[in-house]
């Protein structure tokens, strides 16, 4: 082995070599986030123009070949030649780190750049990139190659356009998974950005289909607008959002709020239109004003302080129930935290929020008493729902059907206890939990069986909700608690399997369990523990030989091999799993080597939010719409 270490093993990457060298550091992963991350770097250049006042609208669009082009109206990239660096700042802000109009602050008040390392990564990370910038009438164009220009910047001549134009192609050494956009990716976070923007219109457009598609985002309303939108379909108070707005200590805060009639809070911060997924101090100063108005306000209402326990006081969690808001803030230099950067961690946005919002909150009210009426009226039953279940948890720990360990009955658990091994099958019915246990690996596979009807939890209080015969096994095998005492690093298994039928029955059972885990339990969705098993359809026996096929397409493919007329061919439709013995169900749906599952996931937390109302909740109309929209027509074995 060779021991010298001198100056010569020091390496010095030059340019964007850091960046090609360690993507991640930059933009988070080489996975699908990272390449639609390209597409946020580009767009918030593009936004801070906007909230500069210099641009109204940014058209992003995907060409075929995975090319990706980006055009706005603002001011345009500076062309001139840099005083200290001898070279146009066009080429300086695409090729250089940390090179760009958001370090001075006389350029932008507030930028939305995460990592403040912009348009010159996507430029390293793409096999080509092209800049058309239109400026003072004329047009100046450079072409890039791996994040080098391959020409200096060339003056075309004259233009009436204004503005910039991006062009690149990501490349596939770099993003090994996929360079494929998605579009409902794009939309989600393009749709957010143009409601945090009122007045700017962002155009996505898809020109890889036959027929190009496009949607328009233009929110006039902005938050107000933003609110409305995720309480569509909910009974809602007041009908009008509440809107605060205001700015101090050089913090722009804009607040909207509104009540619907579910238990479930949809609080969505942002900070410089970055969206604070972790929360942070801005978000904590909300929380505790709103707490502290509605406890200062149910002080002076002697009907419904005697509703309290005496010495009870509402919790942020009371007074929660059913809010929809959206806070958005503007600080021009934010620190993030958390290992994500979503969390924002400057401490004087805790107070400015807490006393923009205590103050206006306050006067509101005062002006709207049959409001502030509903909310109170709704928060004190909601501490009474919480004392409630405070109470049951404490007399379900005293219950028996948990065995010495806390575990259900029901629950045949594996022998291994390291979470990353182990996985927990949730089984619709007892005869194909009694399959599945004796099919499985006893080592890492756990099998838990559902019996009869589960809760409906879109329009459940959480006391209902601990309370539940069906959902009690549930809460108590995944060991990781629930609402408030959630914590996910109790977890027992990190594949949480559903296995039901394929028909009616096991997809209503299959819905009812996904909006118990993403209405009490998101974390373990967002994480990726959720999975759907597929058992097959049919099996298809043929010469000592057999087949299992999951769909009628596969099914057809498979006998259309074999000679579709022989006497001889079998085809035998599974209508349950129960019809299976232990063998056929761990060869089919089980082995890790040869099953097949979906992950469950939430690209977007606000259209899930939105779809689990539509289906689980009240409102009929909306939901026999959704239904036919998204139908698909299937063969029904009748």
């Amino acid at each position: 082995m060779n021991s010298s270490y001198s100056a010569t093993n020091i390496q010095v990457l030059k340019g964007l070599e850091a960046v090609r060298k360690r993507p991640g550091m930059y933009i988070g992963s080489t996975g699908p986030d990272g390449l639609h991350h390209l597409v946020y770097e580009v767009v918030d250049n593009s936004i801070d123009e906007a909230m500069a006042g210099f641009c109204d609208r940014i058209l992003v669009v995907l060409e075929k070949d995975d090319i990706c082009r980006i055009e706005d109206n603002g001011r345009g990239i500076p062309v001139d030649i840099h005083p200290t660096e001898g070279v146009s700042a066009l080429e300086l802000v695409l090729t250089r780190l940390h090179a760009g109009g958001k370090f001075d602050k006389g350029s932008y008040k507030v930028s939305g750049g995460l990592h403040g390392v912009g348009v010159s990564c996507v430029n390293a990370l793409s096999v080509w990139m092209e800049a058309v910038v239109c400026r003072d009438g004329t047009m100046y164009q450079q072409r890039y190659e791996v994040g080098v220009p391959v020409s200096p910047v060339e003056e075309g001549g004259f233009t009436e356009k204004q503005g910039t134009m991006i062009r690149w192609k990501a490349d596939p050494s770099i993003f090994t998974e996929t360079t494929t956009y998605n579009y409902e990716v794009l939309s989600n976070r393009l749709r957010e950005l143009a409601f945090l923007n009122s007045g700017i219109t962002i155009v996505l457009r898809d020109e890889r289909l036959s027929t190009p598609k496009e949607t328009v985002f233009s929110f006039e309303g902005g938050i107000k607008q933003f609110v409305l939108y995720l309480n569509e379909n909910k009974q809602t108070v007041p009908a009008e959002p509440i809107y605060i707005s205001g700015e101090k200590e050089d913090i722009q805060v804009d607040l909207s709020m509104q009540y619907n009639d579910g238990y479930n809070e949809n609080i969505l911060s942002f900070v410089n239109d970055i969206n604070t997924k972790e929360g942070g101090t801005h978000l904590e100063g909300y929380k505790s004003a709103l707490t502290r108005v509605m406890n200062e306000f149910l002080k002076k209402n002697q009907k419904l302080q005697k509703k309290m326990d005496k010495e009870e006081k509402l919790a942020g969690e009371d007074v929660r129930a059913g809010l929809t808001a959206v806070l958005s803030i503007k600080v021009i230099e934010p620190q993030f935290e958390g290992q994500t950067k979503t969390k924002l961690g400057n401490t004087e946005a805790r107070s400015v929020v807490d006393s923009l919002v205590n103050e206006q909150l306050t006067l509101y009210f005062e002006q709207n008493p049959r409001t502030l009426d509903f909310i109170l009226e709704k928060a004190v039953s909601e501490a009474s729902a919480r004392i409630a279940a405070r109470k049951a948890k404490e007399a379900t720990r005293r219950k028996s059907g948990m065995d010495s360990f806390g575990l259900p009955g029901k629950l045949s658990d594996c022998s291994l206890k390291d979470p990353e091994k182990c996985e927990v099958y949730i089984v619709e019915g007892d005869s194909a939990g009694g399959s599945a246990k004796k099919g499985r690996d006893s080592r890492t596979q756990a099998i838990l069986p559902l019996w009869g009807k589960m809760l409906n939890v879109e329009k459940t209080r959480v006391d209902k909700v601990i309370n539940n015969e069906k959902l009690q096994p549930i809460i108590a095998t995944l060991g990781t608690g629930i609402g408030k005492d959630f914590d996910i690093n109790k977890i027992r298994y990190h594949k949480i399997i559903i296995m039901a039928d394929a028909d009616v029955d096991g997809s209503h059972i299959r819905t009812l369990l996904l909006t118990f885990f993403f209405r009490y339990m998101p974390q373990i969705i967002e994480k990726g523990y959720v999975y759907l098993a597929m058992p097959p359809l049919y099996k298809i026996s043929f010469n000592k030989k057999e087949w299992y096929v999951y769909d009628d397409s596969e099914r057809d493919r498979v006998l259309e091999e074999i000679g579709r007329d022989n006497d001889k061919i079998s085809v035998q439709r599974y209508k349950g799993l129960g019809e299976m013995d232990g063998t056929q169900l761990w060869e089919t749906t089980m082995d890790p080597a040869q099953r097949k599952m979906m992950r469950v996931t939430l690209p977007d937390a606000v259209e899930a939010d939105r779809i689990f109302s539509t289906l689980m909740g009240e409102e009929v109309e909306p939901r026999r719409k959704f239904i036919e929209e998204n139908a698909v027509y299937a063969n029904l074995d009748v």
